[in-house]
């Protein structure tokens, strides 16, 4: 625990004190955005030799993969889901919208806690069907498709709250992840906040619906600032980047969509995502199948002539995915999300199997990966960022040093992390080495994984 740090309190207070600057802001985001998002997918697509300073769609290229995507994650990090309250665009719109709207009870099936799982995957494996990270009119379809969804959920349930960011988002359970080990959060005194004492402040309008009198977490505060001071029981406050996953998630866990999301989906899937196009392995996988079907006359899987929405169609360009890229992609992106998940379970399952522990154990040992997850992520999105900007020129050296640093970095951290449940649940001895070498191979599986794509592979 941390003192607590007036500057920060101070700071929380003014976000919600500014709350008027701060919709101008969200405006001004929105307009961004949809400039951005719309405007490539009506040009044509651009010349080879384009470059970011004179092509829209090149500059608008670079800021949403290059630049907007991997640094939204790293603010996760650094400041909890401050781009979730205060700039995320679709967040803006959803609960615009809903003040509009119908103010429907949220249903029940609507709750239910597995659909940020089941979009981040589906999202990220329609994305690279149809090269999300290549083409504006991919963009406009996957990030402008959710938008309008965000919209319509926002319409018809809720008034003034973000239904759609609290349970169907696709990256809010990645960001609710990545939030745990943010340095800084809303601290509710409870106790207090029961005594109802401190400031008359209006009754906060929490966007995601959350319970703030028993909020303990980041997982799922958007770090708006509305709440701040209410009852002088709620104050933004630095803390040990640790204590969420060491402390909170000691917590009883009720379901098991987190631990399913970090090692089947932000690491086992993401790697997958992000290696068939440099991997040895998926040509291989593609030539054995095409070989395959030449030798029994069947030729239809070869043809390059589904629409873009559905595969990568871009004759022009020199760039159209056959039938059997299709199969081939979501057949590696599978795989390397059971094949990676999978070896990550079952480590994690062996090493509370060695401290004789149950599910609720597991589910807290799993969070310990969430930095090498977040790194993972980071890692591969940047990997665009760099791209680009080498073909503008730029001689980047420090690259690939880096990478190595913030990847071991990641695997120390995980590992401290590891470390510290392990020994939070009581086991000693020769169990809390066997159970931490069992996490240590899970570590070293993930980092065999990307050191083949940045340096094995390269």
């Amino acid at each position: 625990m941390m003192a607590a740090s007036p500057w920060l309190e101070r700071a929380g207070d003014l976000l919600r004190q500014h709350a008027r600057t701060i919709r101008l802001i969200q405006w001004l985001v929105v307009g961004f955005y949809l400039v951005l998002l719309l405007v490539p997918a009506v040009l044509s697509l651009p010349p080879s030799e384009a470059r970011m300073l004179d092509n829209i769609t090149v500059f608008a290229q670079f800021l949403f993969w290059g630049l907007w995507w991997p640094f939204v994650l790293l603010s996760m990090v650094l400041f909890g889901r401050l781009w979730c309250g205060v700039l995320c665009p679709e967040g803006s719109l959803s609960e615009w919208i809903s003040w509009r709207g119908l103010n429907k009870r949220t249903p029940q099936w609507i709750r239910w806690s597995g659909w940020p799982t089941i979009a981040f995957v589906l999202t990220t494996v329609y994305g690279q069907l149809i090269s999300v990270y290549d083409y504006g009119r991919a963009a406009a379809l996957i990030l402008g498709g959710s938008t309008v969804a965000a919209m319509i959920v926002g319409f018809l349930y809720g008034r003034g709250k973000r239904v759609w960011c609290r349970h169907l988002c696709p990256v809010s359970g990645v960001f609710g992840l990545l939030a745990r080990l943010a340095p800084m959060h809303y601290k509710v005194d409870e106790a207090r906040w029961q005594a109802n004492q401190g400031p008359k402040l209006a009754t906060p309008n929490c966007a995601p619906l959350i319970d703030i009198r028993r909020m303990q977490g980041n997982s799922e505060c958007h770090a708006c600032g509305r709440c701040s001071g209410q009852r002088g029981a709620v104050a933004l406050a630095a803390r040990s980047p640790n204590q969420e996953i060491l402390i909170v998630g000691d917590k009883p866990q009720h379901d098991h969509w987190d631990s399913t999301l970090l090692l089947f989906g932000m690491i086992g899937l993401a790697m997958g995502a992000f290696q068939w196009t440099v991997s040895p392995w998926f040509i291989t996988l593609k030539q054995t199948a095409a070989e395959w079907l030449v030798d029994r006359d069947i030729f239809w899987p070869l043809e390059a002539n589904a629409p873009w929405w559905l595969l990568t169609h871009y004759p022009q360009a020199n760039d159209a995915f056959t039938w059997l890229d299709g199969a081939a992609i979501l057949t590696y992106i599978g795989a390397s999300s059971l094949v990676i998940g999978g070896a990550l379970w079952l480590l994690l399952r062996g090493a509370v199997g060695l401290m004789n522990r149950g599910d609720n154990v597991f589910q807290h040992l799993a969070l310990a990966l969430i930095p090498l997850g977040g790194a993972g992520l980071f890692l591969g999105l940047s990997a665009t960022t760099i791209k680009l900007l080498r073909y503008e020129g730029f001689i980047l050296a420090w690259v690939q040093p880096t990478r190595a640093l913030l990847l071991a970095g990641a695997i120390a951290w995980s590992l401290y992390l590891a470390w510290r449940v392990i020994s939070r649940h009581g086991a000693n001895g020769l169990r809390r080495l066997a159970a931490f070498g069992c996490v240590g191979v899970a570590t070293a599986v993930v980092g065999y994984g990307w050191y083949l794509q940045f340096w094995g592979w390269s």
